[in-house]
């Protein structure tokens, strides 16, 4: 069982949802998302994802594109970002961390740092350092099996994105390999924009629990605690990411982690009531 499988359980043992925040890795400052993610953590988060910077994010909207760009120019690659979970992984050994990003960092790891055995260096190098999921926003899951199979083989999980416009189809090609969670995002657009529609959410999650068997997290929208309760009754998981990003966005440094733990704990507070 992976750490990710085996941190929902214990949930769902208890009846507890997994409160899942975002951050852009290397944002606001190169050093603090080690610091920042055991705020995280502090604050009540069940599973930390981190967010691989790149220049063309397709599915991000201005907030996060605005918190890669500054971590791309501070020089945060993918080296970086698996040094930064190995630095966390000193401290803390039980809470999953997601790798979330797109195809282009993944396939320029695996070209610069290739192994001699034939394996991805990204995913070696992943599970060495600690992590435990990986959500890849632009690999299509009728072409990732061969890639579910290696993370699992070093036991991470292959999470997929499904949306409001998701067919059946694409929902049973995303059942047949993911596993940890998915990701349901709530809104037709970019993460951060519009208003959420929870009755929509409602309606859905049933649909999606037709064909996927492993929990369903709900994201982009989530922006407190009353909205993030209500996703919770519902969803197996509430994921934060953009309010988060504004949150910390040119605060002094030595207030960056201590104003995330404490938005954190308003969300778990709210989850668990």
């Amino acid at each position: 069982m992976s750490r990710i499988a085996a941190t929902f359980a214990g949930l769902k043992a208890t009846g507890r949802k997994a409160l899942i925040p975002y951050m852009t890795a290397g944002f606001p400052f190169s050093d603090v998302t080690p610091e920042l993610m055991h705020a995280f953590v502090d604050g009540g988060a069940d599973v930390i994802e981190l967010g691989v910077p790149f220049s063309d994010p397709s599915a991000d909207g201005p907030v996060i594109q605005k918190s890669g760009d500054k971590a791309l120019a501070a020089g945060i690659g993918m080296v970086q970002v698996l040094d930064m979970v190995r630095r966390f992984r000193t401290r803390n050994t039980s809470t999953p961390v997601v790798l979330m990003g797109y195809a282009n960092p993944v396939e320029r790891y695996n070209q610069k740092h290739q192994r001699a055995d034939g394996q991805s260096a990204f995913v070696v190098d992943a599970a060495q350092a600690g992590v435990d999921g990986v959500l890849i926003v632009d690999y299509p899951p009728e072409e990732c099996e061969e890639f579910a199979a290696e993370l699992k083989s070093h036991d991470m999980d292959l999470i997929f994105l499904l949306a409001p416009t998701s067919t059946p189809e694409r929902m049973q090609q995303v059942a047949a390999v993911a596993s940890g969670y998915v990701y349901y995002v709530s809104l037709k657009g970019v993460t951060g924009s519009g208003a959420l529609d929870t009755a929509s959410v409602e309606a859905m999650l049933p649909r999606i629990r037709q064909y996927v068997s492993v929990p369903v997290g709900v994201g982009f929208g989530i922006r407190d605690a009353a909205t993030a309760k209500t996703i919770g009754r519902v969803a197996d998981a509430v994921v934060i990411g953009s309010k988060i990003i504004q949150l910390i966005d040119e605060l002094p440094r030595d207030q960056v982690a201590p104003v995330a733990r404490d938005f954190l704990r308003d969300i778990r507070t709210a989850l668990d009531s």
